[in-house]
């Protein structure tokens, strides 16, 4: 009975995802923004924050990639999404960076600032990170968007491995620069937790090399 509990919210849970990435076209406006906030329920709970993360239902690369919706609904309820099944990275690490590609550019562009990045920076990174910050973008508006990616981050890089995925992809330059552009009392201190994380695991890594 269990397993067909499990069954069935899964293609619950499927069909919602399913609504919710259909891009909506003519004048009947945007039908499916509200199910970011059902999904951010979702992932509030262990069993939905594992079926999210199952890497066969590939569920978690759909959401992330609507993160580049105009509408601040659904931008807010994927940010809250990954930030709630980031509680699952000391088990779930491995299906997190399956999907780098789309987590690492909906984590740090939020938090890069508007500074065109010297091509010193941007040979470091994926060619999705690298060449969104060659060039002027919009501040992110919205201070809980950055505070919730920056929670994500801190929750990843609590994991050694989460600590070197980030470096790998040139994250705490990305961090360093996005932070001078903060002014958000709540954001800087996000920034200055995932900063004294990193700081301090680098610091010990290289002391005992």
């Amino acid at each position: 009975c269990q397993n067909e509990d499990e069954k069935m919210r899964g293609l619950y849970i499927m069909k919602l995802v399913r609504s919710f990435c259909t891009s909506s076209s003519g004048k009947e406006g945007d039908p499916f923004e509200h199910v970011a906030s059902i999904l951010v329920n979702i992932s509030q709970k262990e069993d939905g924050r594992k079926l999210l993360l199952d890497p066969k239902r590939g569920l978690m690369k759909q959401i992330i990639r609507q993160f580049d919706s105009p509408s601040p609904l659904r931008k807010k309820g994927v940010s809250g999404t990954i930030r709630n099944c980031c509680f699952e990275a000391k088990n779930q690490l491995q299906n997190l960076l399956l999907i780098s590609e789309f987590l690492w550019p909906a984590l740090l562009l939020p938090v890069a600032g508007n500074k065109v990045y010297s091509e010193e920076d941007t040979s470091k990174m994926p060619l999705e990170l690298g060449s969104a910050l060659s060039i002027e973008r919009e501040l992110e508006a919205d201070p809980e968007i950055r505070a919730q990616v920056l929670d994500a981050i801190y929750l990843i890089v609590l994991e050694e491995a989460g600590r070197r995925a980030l470096w790998s992809v040139n994250g705490p330059r990305i961090l360093q620069v996005g932070y001078e552009y903060e002014e958000n009392p709540k954001v800087m201190e996000a920034f200055e937790r995932v900063g004294s994380l990193v700081i301090i695991s680098r610091f010990l890594l290289l002391n005992s090399i």
